[in-house]
């Protein structure tokens, strides 16, 4: 089992790796595998690339993110331009739908409403927004809503876990109740448990995935 200053050392050279960030900025602290980030950045896609450093170093259990985003005097817009900036990244962006979304800006905030049929869609929206200079931070209140439901959720999603590269279908257990996946089981990083439910979100008709896998991080030998 890796203790909590090995996962530390990892994250802070995962972190020093990642080229959109400067490291220095960045504190992490480690406690029961549980990985807490402070610190002050200054664009949000900064944060969310630290975030996803510290998730792809095995060991990790859960982060704790507790970043913020100051943007400079020179890189600040008002709201009115930012929500500009915001429609046009999501019409540009040709996985958005984007005439099924809503906008609104306060003090920098960007929330995100609306329906869409896939969850690649709904992660694309908040691609195309946390780049934007000037956004602070992003609240996605897109709700998921299958145009048809698949009679065969289950089955198609344990054969995306055994097409998979990182997931271990073997471990992992599938349960449908209607429209919602529940996944069980155990894996052996928290990029594995990522990428679980990024399947199981691929599936037609999916409209919640509730993601109860553990991670086992004795499985990993030193």
């Amino acid at each position: 089992m890796r203790t909590d200053t090995q996962i530390q050392k990892d994250v802070m050279e995962e972190l020093k790796w990642e080229p959109l960030l400067n490291a220095n900025e960045i504190g992490v602290a480690v406690k029961n595998g549980i990985v807490t980030l402070t610190g002050t950045v200054n664009a949000f896609n900064k944060k969310s690339a630290a975030e996803n450093a510290t998730q792809r170093v095995v060991g990790v259990k859960a982060v704790a993110e507790n970043i913020l985003v100051k943007i400079s005097e020179e890189g600040k817009r008002n709201d009115a331009e930012l929500a500009q900036a915001v429609l046009n990244a999501l019409k540009w962006h040709t996985s958005v739908p984007d005439e099924k979304l809503n906008v609104k800006v306060e003090n920098g905030w960007a929330t995100l409403e609306g329906n869409v049929e896939w969850e690649f869609q709904r992660n694309a929206a908040i691609s195309a927004v946390e780049s934007l200079a000037g956004v602070i931070g992003i609240s996605n209140k897109i709700k998921i809503v299958p145009a048809s439901k698949s009679p065969d959720i289950r089955h198609r999603i344990m054969s995306a876990f055994h097409r998979s590269a990182t997931v271990d279908a073997d471990k992992v257990s599938v349960e449908i109740e209607g429209s919602k996946v529940t996944l069980k089981g155990k894996v052996r990083s928290y990029a594995e448990k990522r990428d679980a439910e990024n399947a199981a979100w691929f599936a037609p008709g999916v409209n919640t995935v509730d993601n109860k896998l553990e991670i086992d991080t004795e499985v990993f030998v030193y």
